[in-house]
C-alpha cells in the first residue's frame, strides 16, 4: 500500500475509532439497505458482539496495513471462515461500498477524494486475500446463502 494512503487510512480511522460502535451500527444498516439479502446470515447474530468484533478487526487491519507479513494471514484466515458463514463473492463488493458510504458518512468534509481512494486501496487489498483464499476453498466458495459477516 502506498505510504501517503495508509497514513490517510490511519488518520481517518482515528476518528472514526473513538465510536466504534456508531460506526459499525451505522455499517450494518447501510449494508442491509444496499443489500437486504444479506440479512439473512445474521438471524442468530448477537448484533452487539458482532459490531464489536467488527470495530476490533477494522482496527487491527488498519494498525497492520504497513506489515502485510503479520496481516495477510490474518485475512485469510478471515476469507476462510466466511466461505462457513455462506459469502459469495459479490458480498464483497457490497461490504466495500457499505464501508466507503459509512466511512463517508461519519467522516463528513474529513472523507476527501484522497481519503475515499486511500480507503478503496486497503479494500482491494483486504477483499483481495480474503477472496483468494476463499477461493481456495473447492466447492464451498458456491453456496447459496449470501452473508457479508466481518468477525
Amino acid at each position: 500500500m502506498h505510504p501517503d494512503s495508509s497514513r490517510l487510512v490511519h488518520e481517518s480511522w482515528t476518528v472514526v475509532a473513538a465510536d466504534p460502535n456508531a460506526f459499525t451500527r451505522r455499517f450494518y444498516d447501510t449494508l442491509f439497505q444496499l443489500a437486504p439479502q444479506t440479512r439473512a446470515a445474521f438471524t442468530h447474530t448477537d448484533f452487539e458482539s458482532q459490531r464489536a468484533k467488527l470495530g476490533a478487526m477494522l482496527g487491527d487491519v488498519v494498525r497492520l496495513l504497513d506489515d502485510p507479513a503479520a496481516l495477510f494471514p490474518e485475512l485469510a484466515a478471515l476469507g476462510r471462515r466466511h466461505v462457513g458463514y455462506g459469502v459469495q463473492p459479490a458480498d464483497y463488493d457490497a461490504v466495500g461500498a457499505a464501508l466507503l458510504a459509512t466511512l463517508e458518512e461519519s467522516l463528513g468534509d474529513a472523507f476527501t477524494p484522497r481519503v475515499r481512494e486511500a480507503w478503496m486501496e486497503a479494500y482491494r487489498t483486504i477483499a483481495g486475500v480474503m477472496r483468494r483464499a476463499a477461493e481456495r476453498m473447492p466447492g464451498l466458495l458456491t453456496l447459496e446463502t449470501p452473508a457479508a459477516r466481518l468477525d
